[in-house]
Parts: structure tokens; C-alpha cells; sequence
């Protein structure tokens, strides 16, 4: 029987303002106990159905939002949270907290999002709070979503479907009106979900673009909400096995530090990771693992020659600053995490992140709400890149098989609309404009200047190895398990 237990090495569960680790199995089974670590605070606000929740302030200070009423706290207080009373926790502190009884699904609701976490408020993502819909989506019958179980249902029915049947204008329709209910209903939150390699077709862009730009000795490239660093390794690795005499500035950047930390070290475990959840090699052949890591037993390390250079920063990419830190870029890859914002928050920061291409430059966009990367895009008069459109956007099949009813699932292409070129279009090519100076004549954008658009203390290092074989991205096309957000 175990009497003492240690802090685990890793995270057991990640909020976009904490850190927690639970320490278990306990022999009390009915007991829950966990470190957390607390930048922010809770993402939203809970309502427990049983059990009593009890929190140990270690460290730093902070306050309580219990029943609509605030509590600040500070070191050595103590909060006992009873069952079915909303609350939730603000505040840079670490907590120990007691829960009984042991987590189960469906016991504890999420309401609403913290503000002091999350910046875009509350769940109703800009819908009419007072609408009918709104209400349903909110409704719990016993404790339970009804709402919930029917968008379980209709996945599972969806998924069953053929795609011949899933492409009729009433089916589709109807999946329309699924994924507008999921967008309503789903509590959104960043994740660490991800995998090498995890969408082909766009790597081999990526390549055939850097290997067309023959001119050009120095190539800027910005890998936003980088994650735990396997999008931005797996850019690296197939622009440097193209061109190995290029001079490779890349910037790898995610508001999470962890995550960070984990990019910048370069090593992972071949076995189930536990902060991003995900095998992250499922997607790469035995032959693409042995060409992007060294191998020590289970554990694997990013080879010298993709990771060298890679410079890795802790930011929001939302923020107007952003552009002071990074320059301008060649190439802007931003995947997989503006559908965790709501509509207005990832229309601001989409248009932030474009200020970051260089005129002429490409942006990489994935994971968002069509409605919204079509509305800027048309705005901003990017111009669609056509090559590959259509393998681009079915190249992650995590995020197809998640709609329609998930608020990140990605919706099938349909070439009856009329603006399904730029619609579905991934890539897109930012042509310059003519703006107004600040004098009230206009000028043309230029091209930013080679060497200021590195950034300072960057170091350009060319891949030493003799030219290879580019890899051939479009040769494994098979069937992957679901990404978990």
C-alpha cells in the first residue's frame, strides 16, 4: 500500500490560466486531491452536481466568484465550494484543492467563461442571449444537457452516413444547422492536440512554394500557435530537405509557456503524451521518423539540422505588438486555433496576424470559422491559391470527422457555391496595396528589407548535409483517428 506520493512530472489537465496535477490513484478512492497552478485562473465558471470541492490557498492571491458574490483570498485561507453553487477562481496563486467524490463525467457544468481567463466572455459567442435557442442550449434537465446528447446522437448518425447522402442539399442543411447549434453549445479552450506531419498536402505546398523561390537565399517563416512545437519541426523539416542551402529564419510562437518549453527542447516520447493527449507521430512513417529525430528507447530528439534556428517566443498573437516582435514573415502558417475563439475574437486577431506577411508573402490558415477566414479574405483582397486546394483542405481528417457537431469540425467542400475558390481555400497569397500615407498621399507597399526582417540574435543556419530526395508528402493518404481538441 502506498503511504507517501509525489508531485507528477506532468500536467494532468491544462486550462488555458492553470496547470493541475493529480495526485493519483489514492488508496480512498472516494478522494480526489490536486496541485494546480494558477496564472490566470479557471477558464469558466462550475456548478457541481455532488460532492464538495475544498481549496488551500499555498501561494499568492486572488478571489473566488461563489453565487454571483466575490471572496478575495491570499496565502493560507481555505475555500469550501458545496454541491450545486456556481463558482469560479481568479488570480496568479497555487492551490491544493480536495475533491470528494472522485470526478465523474457529467458531474460537474460549465456555465461561462471566466473573462479574467478567456477575453472573448461568455458562451453565448455574440448570440442574442434572451433567444429561444439560446435558452435551449442553456436548459439542463437533471443536471443534463439535452442538448448535448442530441448532437452526440446526430454525430454518430452522421458519421455512418454515406458521403453521397451527407452531400444533398437537405442533409447538408440540416448538418448547417447542427454545426450552428455545436458553436452555440461547446465550451471552447485552447489545446496542445496535435501531431507531425498532421496535414500533408498543405507541408507539400509549403515545399513546392520555398522550392519555386529560387532567388531568394533567406526564407522567413512564422509558425503561429506552434503548440508543443510539431508543426513547426515538421515545416522546418520539409523546407530544409528541399532546400538545404537555405538560410532559414523561422519564429515558433504560442501564448502558452509549457508548451513552449516543451517546442524548444526538441525531445518526446514515443509513447502517449500526456499534455497534448495525441500520438503525435500516428501520421509519419517509420522512415520520416528516422529521418526527423535520433532515437534513445522511447524517447526521440529533433536532429540538430531541423532544429537549429528555430527561435521560440511566448505570445498572443491577438495582440497589435506582435508585429514589433516577429517582422514581417514570407510565410504565416496559423492552424488549428482560431475556432476556439468566438467569431469577433478570431476576426481581430486573423486580421492582426495578416499584418505579419510580407508583401507578396503567403499565409497558412486552418481551424477556423469559414464564414469569418471568407469575410477577411475578401476584404483584404487576398488573392486564393488554387494548387492543391482541394487535398489541402481534406488533408486532416481529425478535423472532418468532427463535424457537424463540434464547433471546430471543418465543413465538407461543396463546389456548388458560388465562392468555394476562396471559401475553402487554405492558402492565400497577399498581394501588396496601395495605402494612404499618413500625409494623404498614397504609396505603395514595399518589400521590407532583407536583413531587418530578421530578428535580432536569430541565428541563419544553413542544413549542412548534401541535397536529398524531398519527401514525398502526398504518398501516405490514410484513414486517421480523430483528433482530440
Amino acid at each position: 500500500m502506498e503511504y507517501v506520493y509525489s508531485l507528477p512530472t506532468s500536467p494532468s489537465f491544462i486550462g488555458k490560466g492553470l496547470l493541475g496535477y493529480d495526485f493519483a490513484p489514492l488508496n480512498q478512492k472516494d478522494l480526489e486531491i490536486f496541485y494546480v497552478e494558477s496564472e490566470k485562473g479557471h477558464d469558466t465558471f462550475v456548478i457541481r452536481k455532488k460532492g464538495v470541492r475544498i481549496y488551500y490557498i499555498i501561494s499568492g492571491t486572488g478571489y473566488f466568484t461563489i453565487a454571483d458574490r466575490r471572496y478575495d483570498v491570499s496565502a493560507g485561507m481555505l475555500v469550501e465550494i458545496p454541491p450545486k453553487v456556481e463558482y469560479c477562481y481568479s488570480g496568479k496563486m497555487k492551490l491544493m484543492v480536495f475533491s470528494t467524490p472522485h470526478w465523474f463525467a457529467g458531474n460537474d457544468t460549465f456555465t461561462k467563461w471566466n473573462p479574467d481567463v478567456v477575453p472573448w466572455g461568455d458562451l453565448t459567442c455574440g448570440a442574442d442571449g434572451a433567444s429561444w435557442l439560446m435558452h435551449l442550449v442553456r436548459l439542463r434537465i437533471f443536471g443534463r444537457s439535452p442538448v448535448s446528447v442530441y448532437l452526440r446522437l446526430n454525430q454518430r448518425l452522421w458519421n455512418r452516413l454515406p458521403a453521397a447522402v451527407t452531400a444533398l442539399g437537405p442533409i447538408r442543411s440540416y448538418g448547417h444547422g447542427l454545426h450552428t447549434l455545436a458553436r452555440m453549445h461547446n465550451v471552447r479552450e485552447q489545446a496542445f492536440s496535435t501531431h507531425f506531419l498532421r496535414n500533408r498536402p498543405q507541408l507539400e505546398l509549403i515545399r513546392r512554394l520555398v522550392e519555386r523561390s529560387t532567388e531568394a537565399d533567406t526564407f522567413r517563416v512564422a509558425v503561429l500557435g506552434c503548440s508543443t512545437g510539431a508543426e513547426a519541426y515538421s515545416v522546418a523539416w520539409a523546407i530544409r530537405s528541399t532546400r538545404p542551402g537555405l538560410k532559414l529564419v523561422m519564429h515558433a510562437v504560442d501564448i502558452s509557456s509549457l508548451a513552449v518549453e516543451v517546442g524548444k527542447s526538441g525531445v518526446y516520447s514515443l509513447m502517449a503524451s500526456q499534455l497534448t493527449n495525441t500520438d503525435l507521430f500516428e501520421r509519419m512513417t517509420g522512415a520520416e521518423i528516422e529521418d526527423l529525430f535520433d532515437r534513445d528507447g522511447d524517447a526521440v530528439t529533433v536532429k540538430s539540422w531541423i532544429k537549429e534556428g528555430i527561435r521560440w517566443d511566448v505570445g498572443d498573437v491577438g495582440e497589435p505588438e506582435i508585429l514589433d516582435t516577429l517582422a514581417q514573415q514570407d510565410i504565416v502558417v496559423a492552424n488549428n486555433f482560431l475556432c476556439h475563439m468566438d467569431d469577433s475574437m478570431a476576426e481581430r486577431c486573423l486580421r492582426n496576424i495578416a499584418r505579419l506577411v510580407s508583401p507578396n508573402g503567403y499565409l497558412f490558415v486552418s481551424g477556423i470559422n469559414l464564414d469569418i477566414r471568407t469575410k477577411v479574405a475578401s476584404d483584404l483582397g487576398w488573392q486564393p491559391l488554387q494548387e492543391l486546394l482541394e487535398e489541402v483542405h481534406e488533408g486532416d481528417p481529425g478535423m472532418r470527422s468532427r463535424w457537424p457537431c463540434h464547433y471546430g469540425g471543418l465543413e465538407p467542400l461543396n463546389k456548388r457555391r458560388q465562392d468555394w475558390r476562396i471559401r475553402y481555400a487554405t492558402a492565400f497569397q497577399l498581394v501588396p496595396s496601395v495605402e494612404v500615407a499618413r500625409g494623404g498621399g498614397e504609396r505603395a507597399v514595399l518589400p521590407v528589407n532583407e536583413a531587418s526582417a530578421a530578428p535580432a540574435g536569430a541565428r541563419l543556419v544553413t542544413n549542412p548535409r548534401t541535397p536529398r530526395t524531398r519527401p514525398n508528402l502526398l504518398s501516405r493518404q490514410s484513414t486517421m483517428p480523430p483528433l482530440l481538441f
